[in-house]
């Protein structure tokens, strides 16, 4: 299966952690590396590039947000899906693990199971094209027409969207079920004619909210992190 084909770096310096992650990825039929610290993290990835890195942030010497940094900041690495594993579990801290550019944050204890399905879908996100505001998206009952400026609810125009508005609905849209922080989302949409905080993200949500009216609901607020559209 391609799954097979997968490489993932695990960066961990608790032995016993990263043996578990290591073997149960193994069975689920991924190839695995384990790095300890976090140069030697940077370090095996130009010896071989992974697919995925799970990466702790409580590592000695280099800081996992510092691994993370200097990875998504380097162009030849930035497209590697970095999912944060660890024992930080207060929202500033998932907040700036996300804001820092890891794709999705994990806290200690884990299960397993969830771990592996966080590793599909971060996977199968990078398969995913990057964002393109072009894109015509159909999504639960939603058209939303970039060529056309327009969003259809079952055929019929959600009235009233600035420019804004139909920025954000589109990028929240493109990546449904995934949760975009505050400046993700002030990133895509901001332009030249856009002017709009970080703050004011969650006063043109509301906004946005009571323009789709009865759908509303299809944008979740994911409290001390940001947004997220639902897949269902």
């Amino acid at each position: 299966m391609a799954a097979a084909k997968k490489h993932i770096l695990v960066v961990e310096d608790d032995e016993d952690i990263a043996e578990l992650i290591q073997f149960n990825l193994t069975k689920e039929g991924f190839s695995v590396a384990t790095a300890a610290r976090g140069d030697d993290a940077l370090k095996a990835v130009t010896q071989k590039r992974p697919d995925l890195i799970l990466l702790d942030l409580m590592l000695p010497g280099m800081t996992g947000l510092e691994v993370c940094r200097q990875l998504k900041n380097d162009p030849k690495t930035a497209g590697i899906p970095i999912v944060i594993v660890s024992a930080k579990a207060e929202e500033a801290d998932i907040v700036v693990g996300l804001e820092m550019g890891a794709d999705d944050y994990v806290t200690k204890p884990f299960s397993i199971k969830v771990l592996n399905s966080r590793v599909r879908v971060a996977l199968r996100r990078k398969q995913a094209q990057r964002y393109d505001p072009t894109t015509e998206l159909h999504i639960r009952d939603l058209e939303i027409s970039p060529s056309r400026f327009q969003v259809l609810a079952k055929g019929k125009p959600i009235e009233g969207l600035t420019l804004t508005d139909f920025r954000l609905l589109h990028f929240l849209a493109s990546r449904p079920g995934w949760v975009l922080s505050r400046q993700q989302i002030l990133d895509a949409v901001r332009g030249e004619d856009v002017a709009v905080t970080e703050r004011a993200v969650d006063v043109q949500i509301v906004s946005l909210r009571k323009k789709l009216g009865s759908r509303a609901d299809y944008i979740e607020a994911v409290r001390g992190v940001g947004y997220r559209f639902k897949e269902a």
